[in-house]
C-alpha cells in the first residue's frame, strides 16, 4: 500500500476560507447523526474540519484512520442547517472525497465492493438484469430461507445490508415506461419533463406513475425522454467525481430541445444534485451554461405543484381520519430547503391528520449507498428513526425518497410494525382518483 500524502493535491481542495468560517462552537454537533451514534468529536463536521485544514496545511496524513472519519459522515447535510456562523460543509466534504478517491489506496475487498455498486446502482439497464434473478430470488421462496438462517450478516456484513434493503419486485420493475409524451387533463398550464430515477424507476416504478397521473390531472403535459441515465447523485456523493460529471452531461442532453417550463423529480436525493449541476460542471466550457439553465429548471414534484397549485379536488383516503407522518428526507430538508410544501400538500387531502415525529430532522441512515457502505451506523439511525415516526400513532408514513423509504421498511419489518409507507404523490393520486387507502 503507498504511503498517505501529506496534503490535498491543488485539484480544489476544501477551501480554507470555508474552512476558516467554522468558529467551532459546536452547534452542529447535536445535529449530527454520526457523531449522535459514535460519538467521537472526529465523527463529527467541526472534527473533519479540523482534519482538513490540518491535512491542507501538512500536519496530518491522508491515512486509512483519517479517511474513515470522513465516510463515516452521511452527507446529510443537517449541520449546514444548524450552523450560526453558515459554514458550508457541503462544499467542504464535497471537495474532500474526491481527493480520497484519488490519493487513499483501500482495501482490494472494499475496492471491489465500491466498484459493484458504482458500476451498477448509476445505470438503470445493468441493474435491471440484475433484479432477473432477484425476482426469483423472492418469488421462489429462498430470500425468506437466507434472512431466517441469519448466516448472510456474518458472512459478509456489507453484502447483508444490501440484501435487506431490497423491496418486493414487481413485474414492471422490468419495463420502461411506453409513453414519451402524456398529454395534460383538461386546459394545459405547464409542459414539464419527468426525470425517473434510477432505484425509482426499478424497485417504486408506481411512485413514478403516480407522479405523472398527478402532474396531468394538474393540468402539466408531461415529457419523458427516452435512455434516460443516472442523475449523478449516487456517484457525486461519494466522491467519484468524473463519473458524475458524464452522467450529468448525459443527462442534459436528454433533456435538450424538449422546451418544458420545468424538469420534475420526486426523489430527493436525485434532486439535490440536479439542482447542483452548475458547480458539477462549473468547469466544463462545453456544459457551464447548459447545467445552470438546466438546475434552474430542475423542480422536486411537491414544491412544483405547492408552487403552481392545485387544480383539482382531492377526496378522503378514509372513512375515518387518517393519521399520517411526514418523513423529512435530508436532501430535501437540508439540501433543498423543502419542508413545508410537502405538509401543505398533505394537508389539502380531506381527513388527514398530520403528525410530527421527534428528531424529525435527524437522518434515516439510508444516505444514497451509506446503509450499504456503513452498515452499523445506519442500523442504529435507522432503527431510532422508525420509532421515533411509529410513536407518533400514525398509519401512513409519507417518505419522498426511494432510498429512505426502502430503509424505513427495512427497519419496520425488523421491528415488526405493520404501517404503510407511501409517497406524498401516491397519496394525492389516490385523492384524485377518490380511491381509498384504507
Amino acid at each position: 500500500m503507498s504511503n498517505p500524502t501529506l496534503t490535498f493535491d491543488t485539484q480544489h481542495p476544501p477551501d480554507p476560507k470555508l474552512i476558516d468560517a467554522c468558529v467551532h462552537c459546536g452547534f452542529c454537533l447535536s445535529t449530527c447523526p454520526s457523531y449522535r451514534v459514535i460519538g467521537k468529536e472526529t465523527d463529527s463536521p467541526r472534527g473533519r474540519i479540523y482534519m482538513m485544514d490540518a491535512i491542507n496545511e501538512g500536519e496530518i496524513p491522508l491515512s486509512p484512520a483519517v479517511v474513515q472519519h470522513f465516510d463515516s459522515c452521511l452527507g446529510c447535510l443537517a449541520c449546514v442547517s444548524t450552523c450560526p456562523s453558515g459554514v458550508q460543509y457541503d462544499k467542504l466534504i464535497s471537495a474532500t472525497r474526491p481527493q480520497i478517491e484519488r490519493h487513499h489506496q483501500r482495501t482490494p475487498i472494499e475496492r471491489l465492493y465500491r466498484q459493484l455498486i458504482f458500476s451498477l446502482f448509476p445505470y438503470p439497464n445493468r441493474l435491471r438484469l440484475l433484479l432477473v434473478p432477484l425476482w426469483f430470488y423472492q418469488k421462489i421462496g429462498f430470500q425468506s430461507l437466507v434472512r431466517k438462517t441469519g448466516l448472510l450478516p456474518k458472512m459478509s456484513p456489507h453484502i447483508a445490508a444490501m440484501e435487506a434493503n431490497l423491496p418486493n419486485l414487481s413485474i414492471a420493475a422490468f419495463s420502461e415506461p411506453v409513453a414519451e409524451f402524456i398529454p395534460a387533463e383538461g386546459e394545459k398550464r405547464y409542459r414539464v419533463g419527468l426525470i425517473l430515477g434510477c432505484v425509482q424507476r426499478l424497485f417504486f416504478p408506481h411512485v413514478n406513475e403516480a407522479t405523472i397521473r398527478v402532474l396531468t390531472a394538474n393540468g402539466c403535459e408531461v415529457v419523458i425522454p427516452k435512455n434516460q441515465g443516472c442523475c449523478a447523485a449516487l456517484p457525486h456523493h461519494q466522491g467519484q467525481e468524473a463519473q458524475a460529471q458524464q452522467l450529468a452531461r448525459e443527462m442534459i442532453d436528454r433533456f435538450a430541445d424538449t422546451g418544458v417550463d420545468a424538469v420534475i423529480i420526486n426523489a430527493a436525493g436525485c434532486g439535490h444534485t440536479l439542482k447542483e449541476y452548475g458547480y458539477l460542471l462549473a468547469e466544463d466550457p462545453d456544459y457551464k451554461d447548459k447545467a445552470v439553465a438546466f438546475a434552474d429548471k430542475v423542480k422536486d414534484a411537491q414544491e412544483f405543484l405547492s408552487q403552481v397549485g392545485l387544480t383539482t379536488p382531492l377526496s378522503a383516503l378514509s372513512e375515518t381520519p387518517l393519521a399520517v407522518v411526514y418523513q423529512d428526507a435530508c436532501h430535501l430538508l437540508h439540501g433543498q430547503k423543502i419542508s413545508f410544501q410537502p405538509r401543505q400538500l398533505l394537508r389539502k387531502i380531506p381527513g388527514v391528520e398530520l403528525r410530527e415525529p421527534l428528531d424529525a430532522a435527524l437522518c434515516c441512515g439510508s444516505a444514497g449507498v451509506y446503509n450499504m457502505l456503513q452498515p452499523e451506523i445506519a442500523d442504529e439511525l435507522g432503527k431510532q428513526k422508525v420509532e421515533n415516526l411509529v410513536n407518533t400513532g400514525a398509519t401512513v408514513i409519507a417518505s419522498p425518497n426511494p432510498g429512505c423509504s426502502l430503509q424505513i421498511d427495512k427497519h419496520l419489518r425488523q421491528q415488526g410494525k405493520n404501517v404503510l409507507v407511501k409517497h406524498p404523490l401516491e397519496l394525492l393520486d389516490l385523492a384524485i382518483k377518490g380511491e381509498r387507502l384504507i
